[in-house]
This record gives structure tokens, sequence and C-alpha cells, in this order.
């Protein structure tokens, strides 16, 4: 399952799944390098997903820059 980090309240990650709905994990169970908009691989172990991740972030940046033309 995937997930994407939306912020962070004290000791939990806010997650949105793919079905758009929202999970709290404790920070000590994700990467401790994990900032929010990472795409996470959520299962028996949470890793940073660093292709999606990425993906998404080059997407973001060229609908942004679409948007200020």
């Amino acid at each position: 399952m995937l997930g994407i980090i939306d912020r962070f309240e004290d000791e939990f990650a806010i997650i949105e799944l793919e079905n758009k709905k929202i999970i709290n994990i404790e920070k000590s169970k994700i990467p401790t390098e994990a900032i929010v908009g990472d795409v996470l691989n959520i299962g028996e172990y949470i890793t940073i997903n660093l292709v999606e991740t990425e993906s998404r972030r080059k997407r973001i940046e060229r609908l942004s820059e679409d948007l200020w033309k």
C-alpha cells in the first residue's frame, strides 16, 4: 500500500493513502529522513518509495510551472 506524508503532528505522521483515507502512524515507525510529501511503502515495514516520490515532485513542479506561465 502507498501513502503520502501530509504532515507531522506531535508524535505522529499524518498519511494520506491511495484511497484518500487518512491514517496516523507513529513517527518512530517511519524512516527518520522522511519528510512531508514523501511517498511511503506501507506494509510489514515502512520505507520511502524514492522513485514515486521523485516522480511526484517532478509532476508537481511541471504543474506549478505551467500555472505561472
